[in-house]
């Protein structure tokens, strides 16, 4: 088999395993409180600085290409950073603002990033030691952001009612 097949299939089933297991959290989910049902996805995504291994010599061979590689990496850390300044001001209303900015921007990221190494021919075993990212950790990070923009469209409605009970 070629190592670029093994690679996708790696990555096919990794969608396929976190989609079990997240149907199986989906449930839970949804039938809670916005903030409560937030706060776990985007704990996994204060990991999202793991995405710096694309700068590290050694980690990664010497011909990853640099386009790839900085944006990825860069484009992790702000992910990271939105996702614990979210965590952060969770249960106000800026605090949701910042999770739709945090969905948006580490969305566009990691399909920025696939887009990215589709250009730059990028091959499996440039990645070294960082082939678990898009193998493992891209696919999680993908489910959980369409969870999270399910619970805040599902919540979207709650929120309007709650502010319309509020004393002016």
């Amino acid at each position: 088999m070629l190592p670029q097949t093994s690679f996708f299939i790696s990555i096919a089933f990794s969608f396929i395993a976190w989609g079990i297991i997240a149907a199986q959290i989906w449930p839970v989910l949804r039938r809670q409180p916005r903030a409560d049902a937030l706060r776990p996805l985007l704990m996994l995504h204060s990991f999202r600085f793991i995405g710096l291994a694309f700068l590290v010599p050694g980690v990664v061979s010497p011909d990853l290409p640099a386009t790839f590689a900085v944006q990825a990496a860069y484009g992790d850390l702000i992910a990271m950073m939105l996702a614990l300044l979210s965590l952060l001001l969770l249960s106000s209303r800026p605090g949701i603002i910042l999770v739709w900015i945090f969905n948006l921007w580490g969305t566009a990221d990691l399909l920025n990033a696939f887009f990215q190494a589709s250009r730059a021919g990028l091959e499996a075993g440039q990645l070294g030691g960082a082939y678990f990212i898009p193998t493992v950790i891209v696919p999680l990070a993908l489910i959980t952001h369409g969870m999270m923009f399910a619970l805040l469209l599902q919540h979207q409605g709650e929120a309007a009612i709650e502010d319309s009970r509020r004393p002016a």
